[in-house]
């Protein structure tokens, strides 16, 4: 049926209960890793999403470990995430790492128009995470940029770098990360990790980057987003729609859109298969670094107005 092994089926299958049987496997990326189950009957669990890693990695199960705590916090508050049916964090049932959670509705494909009402969707949507206060934890670390187990500076050091990507960086050692208390975020928070159906966000999806950090990490990191996939403009839409949710004006937007655009390398090529396989073959490496600078640019310039 798969590459699945029979024992990664039967824990699957103990798990969800009710006499079902495994009827379909399909392999969500690439033919692969995570996997959509389907069952029968249906008339209990239709489907489930299952994602394998590899018990002997400690990167692999750091992040199945902040996957799992951050879907029990996202559960606990009722924020848009897929429910956790069953985990295996050290292969002990499996043989491998597992995690077993129901499938959102909705698709991550990203068009190549994005509509005002659903870039303040997203803008919505990571002003929610920012309502859950949340302390540093073992699992849930604290967090001071999106994919913070990512050390893009000394990528950049080891693969080249830009004089604008080398003022941002000098520019972020300058200065103080931002005080405040510490709440829930993704972490990494792109239209790749959302799930829609029409101009409705209907989830969030790979939560290992999570942790507790300023709200700044994920709205600037959807707004950095939107800059890449649809232009700059885009980026004050997210801005409106979080601001409109949360009630309020988002504090240090230039240093966090700094902090966003800095998690990138010299040549944005890195991220261009991530782009088409979401839908976006139109984007390449030229187009997103152009956008990428014109960001950085900007935000550049609005710290420099905010220290006058």
């Amino acid at each position: 049926m798969s590459g699945l092994s029979e024992e990664v089926l039967r824990w699957a299958v103990g798990a969800v209960g009710g006499g079902v049987r495994v009827a379909a496997v399909t392999g969500l990326r690439e033919g692969a890793n995570p996997w959509l189950l389907r069952f029968e009957p249906a008339d209990q669990v239709e489907a489930v999403v299952l994602r394998l890693g590899d018990p002997a990695d400690p990167d692999h199960c750091r992040r199945f470990g902040t996957e799992v705590a951050a879907l029990r916090v996202a559960g606990d508050y009722r924020l848009p995430a897929a429910q956790l049916i069953a985990a295996d964090l050290d292969g002990a049932e499996t043989g491998t790492l597992a995690l077993l959670t129901t499938v959102l509705p909705g698709d991550s494909k990203i068009p190549p128009v994005a509509s005002a009402r659903r870039l303040r969707c997203l803008g919505a949507v990571a002003a929610a995470l920012q309502t859950v206060p949340l302390a540093p934890r073992a699992a849930l670390p604290l967090r001071t940029r999106s994919i913070a187990d990512v050390d893009f500076a000394a990528c950049r050091r080891e693969k080249g770098t830009t004089q604008l990507l080398k003022a941002a960086e000098e520019r972020l050692d300058r200065l103080p990360v931002p005080e405040g208390p510490t709440v829930f975020v993704h972490g990494d928070l792109w239209h790749g990790n959302t799930l829609w159906s029409g101009d409705r966000c209907t989830g969030l999806v790979d939560w290992d980057c999570a942790g507790a950090g300023s709200p700044g990490i994920d709205l600037s990191g959807a707004r950095f987003d939107a800059a890449l996939m649809f232009g700059i403009p885009a980026a004050d839409q997210v801005l409106q729609g979080w601001q409109r949710a949360a009630g309020r004006r988002a504090d240090q937007v230039a240093y966090w859109d700094v902090v966003a655009a800095s998690c990138t390398l010299a040549d944005m090529a890195f991220c261009v298969p991530a782009m088409h396989d979401q839908g976006r073959p139109d984007l390449d490496a030229d187009v997103l670094g152009e956008r990428r600078d014109a960001f950085l640019s900007a935000a550049l310039a609005r710290l420099d107005a905010e220290e006058r």
